[in-house]
């Protein structure tokens, strides 16, 4: 059992992200449409049958080793095998900001349990990588899936669906959001009314929207600014809790000439929407 493997991390955009009740564990019920973007990180695992430890080739800032779910998501696979297993050194190329909203540590995570099911030949199921991933975080199992969903519950009850593959600028404002401060705040609308799964894809997609949004743009004046620069130029949205938002164009260069002209202090990119994940189109070619 030896090898090395490289596999992308794919962002997430929430196309609107709806908050429709609250459960007694203090948990909120949501309904979102996840969409991957063709644009994320990328992470190399290499075998170390001499070493069985499972490490990071370089640690990440601000988060010990052991508080990273990629860390967290090897030693859970791990856990799963009746026998040793083969040490594995981890190198994860980050290009997704940190606490963004884009799905960046719950991408790495679904990474790692797919890329480690496949080097350390466990044989898990996909429903058994996806269970895996929900102890990790809400947002794992879509990752784990690899196709566009609706999503609910804690959005972790997915449903296959396949929205249109537009093209995204996505923007990072000079701030970071704290997800745990934005679900506590009073003002956090929370009984939007149920969907079901077709009136997200029919008229006007612009009439959903994400219901942190009101609440980050009265805590984050960074956020509330961009969102208004944005918005010029059509429906601009905050995805999760952000900091990041993005805006919808028919095609890359369309994108492209609104991002040429962004304010200076914003970071971000344009990217692809896709329905399929590009780390399940890489693991297929394995096969």
């Amino acid at each position: 059992m030896t090898g090395s493997l490289t596999l992308p991390a794919p962002a997430k955009l929430n196309l609107f992200l709806h908050i429709v009740g609250r459960r007694a564990d203090g948990y909120h019920e949501l309904q979102t449409l996840f969409q991957f973007l063709d644009y994320g990180d990328d992470l190399t695992f290499t075998l170390t049958p001499d070493q069985p430890e499972i490490r990071l080739t370089e640690s990440m800032t601000d988060v010990p080793d052991d508080d990273n779910l990629v860390i967290r998501a090897a030693r859970a696979l791990a856990a799963r095998s009746p026998a040793p297993l083969p040490g594995v050194r981890i190198a994860i190329t980050k290009r997704l900001p940190m606490g963004g909203g884009l799905g960046g540590g719950s991408s790495n995570a679904a990474t790692t349990l797919l890329a480690l099911n496949h080097l350390w030949q466990l044989g898990l199921s996909e429903d058994e990588l996806a269970e895996l991933g929900l102890g990790l975080g809400a947002d794992v199992p879509v990752f784990v899936r690899g196709h566009a969903a609706f999503g609910e519950g804690v959005g972790e009850r997915l449903t296959p669906v396949e929205p249109a593959e537009d093209w995204f600028l996505v923007l990072k404002p000079a701030c970071n959001i704290n997800t745990g401060k934005i679900f506590s705040e009073e003002g956090l609308t929370r009984n939007t009314p149920r969907i079901t799964i077709a009136p997200a894809f029919e008229g006007d997609a612009s009439r959903y929207r994400n219901d942190c949004e009101d609440v980050v743009r009265k805590l984050y004046p960074e956020v509330n600014q961009s969102l208004e620069w944005l918005a010029q130029f059509g429906p601009a949205r905050l995805t999760g809790t952000g900091a990041c938002i993005f805006g919808r164009f028919p095609t890359e260069s369309a994108a492209r000439i609104i991002w040429e002209s962004k304010p200076s202090g914003i970071t971000g990119f344009v990217a692809k929407g896709v329905n399929h994940s590009p780390l399940h189109k890489k693991l297929t070619e394995l096969k």
